[in-house]
């Protein structure tokens, strides 16, 4: 390996490790090979959108007879993205060290700045949610509660055969109408709180449940009204208090980036009596649309007509959602605990400025989560760099980094690289916002996670493919164990783990639709069910998973091992990916710790079996 002069990750280089509030000081130190006679060494950074400046460091002293260490104290400025590199002076000309996508400075070879992410000062995530469990619902394909159903929309199919898959070829036109339903309910939900809040449950996630006129109800048809299938306005007010007596919020689904074409707002059809932007350009929604040739053409979310694509920025739009008496405000009001943006990297700064300013005011402790699938810190869209961690937008993320590196090592069994993935965004965001990062490993956009782990590839595979392919007996038997272990990863890396209701029963499923069958009451993977359990159990006598560091203790040959440091205790999780029986020799200040979950402790080692995990505690 090359010398290494910078390490972004280190202490002993940088002061402070990760992101940064607004005016805070940090202490940058380079250490240099003698021999390269460097007479200057500069620290040159610059503001996402702002001038590199160079700022000069100070020799500081000697590290044995051949290298030398440089500081330089630097104050950051205003909230927003850094870039920084270092360059020095030698009597062969200035060089520069940089890196070449990890955090290790190079002499020679390195090509990227690192970045340094700048926060506002007075940004705080809500304090409730860390440490929790969530627990993500669709609610169509949950629990039906059996109450009747009034005032149903036309052209809905009622279903009550929930061991078949929902309905998914095309009609003659080639149209997936996903008009069937199977009845699930908040009154449904309601019931099996209980049995909700035995995995340790703390905050539940619901798929949009306003009206509309598909059973996964992202064509929003009304924001001011419970769909009808799933009850009323009264049984939302029933559910978050029940839920609350049992120490468990509610967190509504926002689509607020498009509506359904079949909506009071566009009104295609002609289904409401209000006039929508399809019938009149004198409507009190035109605005709101972005139409090429009115009223057939018109801009719709990736191309897809039932869902016409709103100009978020239109003031109206914004007065409707996030005004005094908006949408935001009115659930919140009703007893929701937060929200969770929907593809939030297609909505404006404009939109998310006001929509956090209405949360904030109605609960100033009500959570935002967005909807990004890359590392949000530094994610560009719409010709723009987004701000969503400044502290004026978003309070976090659905957390896809941290499930690809899970599911990639699960299922390939190749560890090395894991951390890095991990460490990116620790390094990256703000620590407030990794202490509620949705930890996710299945959600109904993605495969179900035993499928993930141990079914064949659906990459270029049709529905039809996806439809009859199911896991065998021995790859089901396998997945179990593997998901036994992505879990224990998910349920302790910083952050909160997210439960995609029924992955703890062992559903199995491709992509959408086959990832939303119906939970399979009285037909649950017992085994599964009980890991579950132990995990929820696990996260409620650890102090630690609430807002402690992360450090990699070891990832080699299968096995992955890594600490959670907080004030009170610490953990250390070690994970087992090879097909056979390990030893792993413990370092000497966890020969006294106690097993929380799994494995067996010999003295100054653990065995661990195939596929096999074990987390230990120590008091600090």
């Amino acid at each position: 390996m090359d010398y290494i002069p910078y390490n972004s990750r280190n202490d002993l280089h940088k002061s402070k490790y990760g992101a940064v509030k607004e005016n805070e000081n940090i202490v940058f130190k380079v250490v240099m090979p003698r021999n390269l006679q460097c007479s200057a060494v500069y620290l040159v950074i610059k503001s996402d959108s702002g001038e590199y400046e160079y700022r000069s460091m100070s020799w500081l002293s000697m590290q044995g007879d051949s290298e030398e260490w440089w500081a330089l104290g630097y104050t950051v400025g205003k909230a927003d993205i850094y870039f920084y590199h270092f360059e020095y002076d030698t009597p062969w000309g200035r060089m520069t060290i940089r890196h070449n996508g990890d955090c290790l400075g190079t002499l020679t070879m390195g090509t990227q700045d690192w970045q340094l992410t700048v926060y506002g000062k007075d940004f705080n995530t809500p304090d409730w949610f860390k440490g929790g469990i969530l627990y993500q619902i669709f609610p169509d394909r949950f629990y039906f509660s059996g109450c009747d159903k009034k005032d149903i929309p036309e052209g809905r199919i009622l279903r009550n055969d929930r061991d078949n898959e929902p309905y998914w070829k095309p009609t003659p036109e080639g149209k997936v109408l996903n008009n069937d339903y199977f009845q699930g309910d908040l009154k449904g939900i309601e019931e099996k709180l209980p049995y909700i809040k035995s995995f340790g449950v703390t905050c539940i996630y619901l798929n949009p449940i306003f009206e509309a006129q598909s059973n996964h109800r992202y064509d929003t048809a009304n924001y001011e009204k419970i769909d009808p299938l799933l009850g009323t306005e009264k049984d939302f007010v029933s559910l978050c208090k029940s839920a609350e007596k049992l120490g468990i919020s509610i967190i509504l689904d926002g689509v607020f980036s498009h509506t359904g074409d079949d909506s009071i707002y566009f009104n295609k059809y002609g289904r409401y009596d209000s006039v929508g932007a399809y019938q009149s350009k004198e409507s009190p929604y035109y605005k709101w649309y972005k139409f090429i040739d009115y009223p057939e053409k018109y801009h719709s979310w990736w191309g897809i007509s039932i869902l016409p694509e709103v100009i978020e920025e239109s003031p109206d739009f914004i007065e409707y959602i996030a005004g005094k008496n908006g949408i935001a405000r009115k659930w919140l009001s009703l007893g929701a605990r937060g929200w969770r943006l929907d593809v939030a990297d297609e909505l404006p700064d404009a939109f998310l400025d006001e929509f956090r300013k209405a949360v904030k005011s109605e609960k100033s402790d009500a959570l935002i989560l967005g909807e990004v699938w890359e590392d949000a810190s530094n994610k560009f869209s719409y010709g723009q760099r987004r701000r969503y961690f400044g502290g004026r937008q978003l309070d976090s993320v659905m957390n896809y980094p941290f499930a690809e590196a899970i599911i990639s090592f699960i299922r390939s069994g190749v560890v090395e690289g894991f951390s890095d993935k991990i460490l990116t965004i620790t390094e990256n965001y703000p620590k407030c916002c990794i202490d509620v990062l949705m930890n996710h490993i299945g959600t109904h956009d993605t495969m179900r996670i035993i499928t993930g782990l141990a079914g064949e590839s659906c990459e270029y595979r049709d529905r039809s493919w996806q439809s009859s392919k199911k896991l065998t007996a021995a790859q089901y038997e396998k997945g179990v164990r593997l998901v036994k272990l992505a879990s224990v990863i998910q349920f302790t890396l910083p952050g909160v783990p997210c439960i995609y209701y029924g992955d703890e029963a062992g559903m199995e499923g491709y992509k959408d639709p086959f990832n939303r069958f119906c939970y399979p009451w009285g037909k649950e993977n017992k085994e599964l069910i009980k890991h579950y359990t132990a995990l929820g159990k696990m996260r409620g006598e650890c102090d630690c998973f609430r807002e402690g560091e992360y450090r990699t203790l070891s990832e080699m040959l299968g096995c992955l091992a890594f600490v959670r440091k907080g004030k009170k205790d610490s953990v250390l999780v070690i994970v087992n990916r090879n097909e056979h029986e390990i030893d792993y020799y413990l370092p000497e200040e966890w020969h006294n710790s106690i097993a929380v979950f799994g494995g067996n402790m010999k003295g100054g080692r653990v065995s661990l079996n195939a596929l096999d995990a074990i987390v230990l505690k120590k008091e600090n």
